[in-house]
């Protein structure tokens, strides 16, 4: 249980790490929804390639689509991408390294998906079952048969219990043949997925490591902001629900007068507090002027401290800073009359 919960604690403790472990299971996921799927090859001529590159293809890409909607970056992305120009410009190159960071995690689960597939065989046997060399693997002139009768033939080889042309070419034979492809396809796909995840992750660095840097660093700063704008809007939602509640009772206190009810003292610290966290943003126009202007113009990039206040107004920048004032020491002197 300690080990799970490791485990549990490390996914949660960025946004890469939590990502990579979705797709983990995703992938997982994937091999166990393979293993218990039950393969029916239809052994029609006009169905099997569509029924066995359905099965191929259909699932990863359903697959690459759960892995971009699992993934809590794909609307920042969107979000990023079609906000206003505003105060703050956006970065391309923290665009494309967002959007080329989920497509990596979601190819995951669809790349396993392949892998097992191909490496199982079902698939390739049934799609291309009547493209099996007759001539070469079996006996094309032992029966008189058309083409179309052949490829009906060819078209049972999946379905070993209604397969009737033992004569024409052995169906074990058909069927061993066919998954040697695939599996050779198989590990071929394996081996390719293998050197290009290598070839990105040792490449890449060799290149362009400062700009990948600095993109990676501006990503991770749009998801922190998003987080604690987010946080900071919940604290100011529950602190404004907090002061209407109270004032809506305090309110009703006139009726209980009327009512000669006895009121407890009232108690203004849990308001003062909610008050301090409004920020002068107190009615619902004023709130709203503040979410727009968020998403249309950010504020820049660029700290710089708080402008100091002067006798005649604001101090500016040039102006040299207040040194403290030293405290005054103060002496005692004591007479005494002899």
């Amino acid at each position: 249980m300690d080990k799970f919960r490791m485990i549990f604690q490390f996914f949660q403790s960025n946004q890469e790490s939590f990502m990579n472990g979705i797709c983990g299971i995703m992938a997982l996921a994937s091999t166990q929804m393979y293993s218990a799927f039950d393969f029916n090859c239809p052994c029609l001529p006009l169905y099997n390639m569509a029924y066995g590159l359905g099965i191929l293809l259909v699932p990863p890409f359903i697959l690459f689509l759960l892995g971009f909607v699992l993934n809590n970056n794909i609307s920042m992305l969107a979000e990023e991408w079609r906000r206003p120009q505003g105060q703050r410009g956006k970065d391309p190159a923290v665009l494309r390294y967002m959007f080329c960071s989920m497509a990596q995690r979601a190819m995951i689960a669809p790349a396993v998906w392949v892998s097992v597939t191909l490496l199982d065989g079902k698939c390739i046997t049934c799609a291309f079952c009547t493209s099996v060399p007759v001539e070469t693997l079996g006996n094309a002139s032992h029966l008189l048969l058309s083409q179309g009768e052949i490829q009906r033939v060819l078209a049972r080889i999946p379905c070993k219990e209604i397969y009737n042309g033992q004569e024409l070419i052995a169906n074990e034979v058909a069927v061993r043949y066919l998954r040697c492809i695939s599996q050779a396809l198989g590990w071929c796909f394996v081996l390719l997925m293998t050197t290009l995840a290598f070839l990105v992750r040792s490449l890449r660095p060799c290149f362009s490591q400062a700009a990948f840097l600095k993109s990676r660093y501006w990503s991770h700063y749009i998801d922190i902001e998003r987080k604690l704008f987010d946080e900071t809007c919940a604290e100011h939602a529950k602190s404004f629900a907090k002061v209407c509640i109270q004032q809506f009772f305090e309110g009703m206190s006139t009726d209980l007068v009327a009512a000669r009810c006895h009121l407890p003292r009232k108690t203004s610290e849990d308001a003062g507090e909610a008050s301090k966290k409004l920020l002068g943003i107190t009615d619902q126009s004023t709130m709203n002027m503040a979410l727009k202007s968020w998403h249309r113009c950010k504020p820049p990039l660029h700290l710089h401290p708080p402008a100091l206040p002067s006798g005649n107004g604001w101090a500016g920048e040039g102006q040299p800073p207040l040194q403290p004032s030293t405290p005054r020491r103060e002496t005692a002197a004591y007479y005494s009359l002899v």
